[in-house]
């Protein structure tokens, strides 16, 4: 329950693209090979009370690991959605496939970018390796995620807001300030047509600068990931 959960939230793993069928035998595989190296389990019936309540808390610390990398990705995919709407292609939308929904091409691009650095790093085997040795740590029971926990997690993730706002700073400060100068010239010249002039000029400095924040931005989302990581040992008492 605790690795079969870990793969319905863990992004990559969770997308519709893959098949609940290849969730369920990769589950299938990495418990098999877990079992001879885990504590022996607590004598508790498995139709009852404890456990039922034994296994809420698998569940849950299976979801908790994967929630928070999607919350990483979820950055990602603001910042572009600021990017997009700054520079004029709000209405041009693509269909995410980690969540399913519309989201602007520009998201898009980083979402797909992202997700291969993601691979490049074997971030997936990572977090398959810790959830694997938190059955060490956290052996199953009902020892879980306490309320600390839960608290802890719900004040990391408003961090999550600022990241995005730190990864799209750069293209709207700077899509801002030709705005404002495009703002100041139609008062100076009102027969200038500025929605002829200025939005071809703003589409094309916009795909310049995410052409070229391109690399700091992923050097920040390792980064957030790093951070993500040691969040989720911190969890997973490792």
């Amino acid at each position: 329950m605790r690795i079969s959960a870990m793969f319905v939230s863990v992004p990559l793993f969770s997308i519709q693209a893959v098949p609940p069928r290849v969730r369920l035998i990769l589950s299938v595989v990495i418990t098999l090979v877990v079992m001879p190296l885990i504590p022996p389990l607590p004598p508790v019936e498995v139709f009852s009370y404890t456990g039922f309540m034994m296994s809420i808390t698998q569940i849950m610390i299976g979801l908790t690991t994967g929630f928070i990398l999607q919350l990483v990705f979820a950055v990602v995919v603001f910042a572009g959605q600021a990017i997009a709407l700054s520079m004029g292609l709000g209405f041009s939308t693509m269909v995410d496939p980690q969540n399913g929904q519309q989201v602007p091409v520009v998201a898009q691009l980083y979402t797909v970018t992202t997700t291969l650095l993601f691979i490049g790093l074997d971030g997936h085997l990572l977090l398959i390796q810790m959830l694997v040795d938190s059955f060490r740590t956290l052996p199953i029971g009902l020892d879980g995620i306490d309320k600390a926990g839960i608290w802890s997690i719900l004040e990391w993730s408003s961090r999550m807001f600022g990241g995005g706002l730190l990864l799209a700073m750069p293209v709207v400060a700077s899509l801002l300030l030709v705005n404002v100068i495009f703002g100041v010239a139609s008062r100076a010249a009102p027969q200038l047509q500025i929605f002829s002039v200025g939005f071809p000029v703003t589409l094309m400095l916009g795909l310049m600068l995410v052409w070229k924040t391109l690399p700091d931005l992923l050097d920040q989302f390792s980064g957030m990931l790093t951070d993500a990581y040691d969040f989720i040992g911190q969890l997973l008492r490792l």
